[in-house]
């Protein structure tokens, strides 16, 4: 199949904004608990939907009598937490464009953001980011205005409700009912991969026509009684931000923290109904569990129970599991499943995954456990899902088939278009972007992929990562890549070998898991730098290649390796802030490890 359009389920609306719903709940449900946020006391205290109107207006009305006019960006730089969330919807009930920035972004990257974005004030969350936002303010005379979320700040966000006492209800009234849905609600800068990143501009109906018809499919999730998430990715990205929507739209229960240290214990105290996560997560929490039971000497066991529910998952695809199958499945629930839920806070039933491909396997183990990972993807200029596995129809392995609304075709040369509601209005100020990027409504992603019969979408490369060998052999390196980053002692990998004669790779050591694969292997502790020089860690590396490689041709497949001593991360500018390999950079630090590769 090479085209698949779902129809929608709610059509577009002539109409309305993404502050209806906030306006809609507190007027049919004020008594509804929206959000559950950390008080002073590190305690979780509920907001009913009367209280978050309230807040949101108060904060509004400081921001309109601040001089923000309808259609100006105002930039958001902080954590994931309430106040992110507070603050979006004040911009908007203001009339103004959210601009998200990553509150780990260099002052670089906010220089160039504020600038071109033209916003003209910023919401930022300590002093240290407004310290950032003051080494760049001399090159950008559009801002006028900086407000911190933490009370150290300069000017503390609390003071806009004081300033915006005299502001009346019709006139913020009037601000907000004056936005239309082609209207631009925010501006998010692409990662930037390579080159500078690119504003998208993704209006309220962009968000709220794919909110309405994403909430009649995901039903069972969303609309769920008590159902609830802990939203811990960073809401500057459009994933997370797309959940907030969604959980605003449907009444979801939503919570907010950013301390991924101490995630488990969050979890455990919120006990969310569903979470979203990258597939780095799902890795984690997979290899973690694998560490812990081998250093409990429960190894064996938990590779039992670990193919048992592999298998309870796979027999689910072909009618129900057997007797047997399903005894074994009792027994490990009671051992192992349990406590694995648990550890999610005992009420997960539902994760929603994108970013990159989760893999059958883990994809099948989770299900297995009881909690089934609906495996989505999705892209900036694309608010978020295009395509996303429903509990009533899933593909483990797939990314779901097209949203009520959105359109996907498969070009000549294997590219995913998107046509739809979820399709970006355009790039900021960049015309030319814009027309390279959409053509007859069709927004050309840069990814590859295939649809089946059914219209399930999988993805199988990046169109610009594409590698071609000296041989003329096209090899996607996202399938060894995304096989072999699931094993316990890989961190990140890149592949190499664009023109060289066969396939090679860049690996690193993932240091948490090191020390407790030593010890199991009875060996002594050593350094990441040792490691990497270590044969029995070799060998183990060279084991997990050889199970990446059985997912390609022998063409494809890689022949050599290097274990890098430092690892990829977004502080040292190897990924992107959503975990994407800046490949460009690598290469270009690494340079001389490819090419010893080659020698």
């Amino acid at each position: 199949m090479d085209e698949y359009t779902a129809p929608a389920l709610v059509e577009p609306g002539a109409s309305g904004n993404l502050t209806d719903a906030v306006v809609e709940n507190a007027r049919e449900a004020p008594d509804d608990v929206l959000f559950s946020r950390r008080d002073a006391d590190n305690h979780w205290q509920d907001v009913t939907a009367r209280q978050f109107l309230t807040d949101v207006e108060a904060l509004a009305k400081g921001l309109v009598a601040s001089g923000i006019q309808a259609g100006d960006r105002v930039a958001l730089m902080s954590r994931t937490r309430y106040e992110w969330t507070l603050s979006d919807y004040a911009i908007w009930f203001a009339g103004a464009v959210t601009v998200p920035i990553y509150e780990t972004s260099s002052a670089e990257q906010v220089r160039w953001i504020l600038e071109d974005s033209e916003a003209v004030a910023v919401i930022v969350e300590t002093s240290q980011h407004e310290a950032t936002v003051t080494e760049v303010r001399d090159s950008l005379p559009a801002l006028t205005a900086v407000w911190s979320i933490d009370e150290d700040g300069t000017i503390p966000l609390d003071t806009l409700a004081t300033v915006g006492e005299k502001v009346t209800d019709v006139e913020v009234e009037a601000r907000r009912a004056g936005v239309k849905p082609q209207d631009v609600a925010t501006l998010i800068y692409t990662s930037g991969t390579t080159g500078r990143p690119k504003g998208c501009e993704l209006t309220h109906g962009n968000f709220t026509d794919l909110t309405a018809n994403a909430t009649e499919i995901l039903r069972s999730v969303v609309g769920a009684t008590e159902a609830s998430t802990l939203l811990f990715l960073p809401l500057a990205h459009v994933f997370a931000r797309f959940i907030q929507v969604l959980c605003m739209a449907s009444r979801t229960r939503m919570g907010h923290t950013a301390d991924v240290k101490n995630l488990l214990g969050d979890l455990a105290e919120f006990q969310p109904t569903f979470i979203l996560a990258v597939p780095r997560v799902f890795e984690k929490v997979y290899n973690s569990s694998v560490q812990r039971a081998e250093a409990d000497g429960k190894g064996k066991i938990f590779h039992q129970a670990v193919d048992v529910a592999i298998s309870y998952s796979e027999a689910q695809d072909h009618g129900s599991p057997g007797f047997g199958l399903r005894a074994k499945h009792a027994m490990f629930d009671k051992l192992v499943y349990g406590k694995l839920r648990h550890a999610l806070g005992g009420k997960v039933t539902y994760a929603v995954s994108g970013g990159a491909p989760l893999g059958t396997r883990l994809g099948h183990f989770f299900r297995g456990i009881g909690v089934t990972v609906l495996e989505g993807y999705g892209l900036t200029e694309t608010t978020a899902p295009t395509s996303v596995n429903t509990p009533e129809r899933i593909k483990i392995g797939t990314v779901g088939r097209p949203l009520p609304g959105v359109g996907v075709r498969i070009g000549p040369d294997g590219e995913v278009l998107v046509k739809g509601v979820n399709v970006l209005k355009g790039y900021f100020n960049n015309s030319d972007a814009t027309a390279e990027a959409i053509t007859d409504g069709w927004f050309h992603s840069g990814d590859l992929g295939e649809l089946d019969a059914d219209g399930f979408l999988r993805i199988t490369g990046r169109k610009k990562e594409l590698i071609v060998t000296a041989g003329g052999k096209n090899v996607a390196p996202a399938v060894l890549e995304d096989r072999l980053r699931a094993h316990r002692l890989v961190s990140q990998c890149m592949v190499v070998g664009d023109a060289q004669p066969y396939i090679a790779c860049l690996v690193t050591l993932d240091e948490e898991a090191l020390p407790s694969w030593l010890q199991q292997q009875g060996k002594p502790e050593m350094s990441v730098a040792e490691a990497a020089e270590d044969d029995d860690v070799r060998a183990e590396v060279q084991r997990a290649i050889d199970d990446a490689n059985k997912a390609v041709s022998k063409a494809e497949a890689i022949k050599r390796f290097k274990i890098l001593t430092i690892d990829f991360t977004e502080e040292n500018g190897a990924l992107t802030p959503s975990l994407k390999l800046k490949r460009n950079v690598v290469m270009k630090e690494y340079a001389g490890e490819v090419d010893a590769l080659y020698s």
